[in-house]
């Protein structure tokens, strides 16, 4: 029997009230997804362009995330799935969590921070002596030569976004970086691109979070919360 196709007799076991409450859970299935920004690394700290090459987390971020974890055993928290980008920073913040709230893991490079081209490693004033900016860039050209350029990393965001949503409905958290955060948030919120690197950006503090749900039947996100990190204070 399809049980979305059932038109049969009223079964008194409860067939019927069986279907029903199948199909009512259908239209009510939504996504809770929480994007998490890592905690502070050896190269936030720095002052190095990151990109995709790999800082670990320093004492700082270290403390960050036990103290946001801490706050979520506190109040219930509870994921179905953890997704994380695999570059240290990201993956340290997810398996501390992860094992605080008793959620498994999985590694997407989906998730990773913008690839920054010829920055990728190199502390700011030597970057920005080497690799000056130019007075104009639009969005489809490289960043810092070989780079993802704002709509390779749109689309990317997009992707990644998409194939979450690919799943089964549940209670994500996804563990990424501020750059890719940006362009997700573009990506949920009908945003595009601007030339020049203008337009809106979306503070990400280091383990600062946005919390949403999306309705698949209605395609309609609410924003429960962005750059919460009231769990942790400068000099804490």
């Amino acid at each position: 029997m399809n049980c979305l196709s059932y038109s049969g007799p009223i079964n008194p076991t409860g067939g019927r009230f069986w279907y029903n409450n199948r199909l009512m859970k259908a239209k009510n299935a939504i996504y809770e997804i929480t994007f998490l920004r890592h905690g502070e690394s050896v190269g936030n700290a720095n002052g190095y362009f990151q990109g995709q090459s790999d800082f670990p987390l320093n004492k700082t971020g270290l403390l960050q995330v036990k103290a946001l974890a801490e706050r979520w055993v506190d109040e219930n928290v509870e994921f179905d799935l953890v997704l994380s980008s695999p570059l240290s920073r990201a993956k340290q913040t997810a398996e501390i969590i992860a094992e605080e709230v008793k959620a498994p893991i999985e590694l997407d490079a989906m998730w990773m921070e913008r690839d920054n081209g010829s920055l990728a490693g190199l502390k700011f004033d030597e970057a920005r002596t080497k690799y000056p900016q130019p007075d104009f860039s639009n969005i489809y050209e490289p960043f810092a030569e070989t780079g993802e350029g704002d709509w390779k990393l749109y689309l990317r965001a997009g992707t990644a976004l998409h194939n979450l949503l690919s799943r089964p409905p549940g209670r994500f958290l996804v563990v990424s970086h501020g750059g890719l955060l940006n362009q997700v948030m573009y990506s949920i919120l009908g945003i595009t691109p601007q030339a020049n690197y203008s337009g809106a950006r979306f503070q990400f503090a280091n383990t600062g979070f946005a919390a949403f749900v999306y309705y698949p039947n209605e395609h309609r996100w609410q924003v429960d919360t962005i750059n919460d990190h009231s769990h942790w204070k400068p000099g804490k």
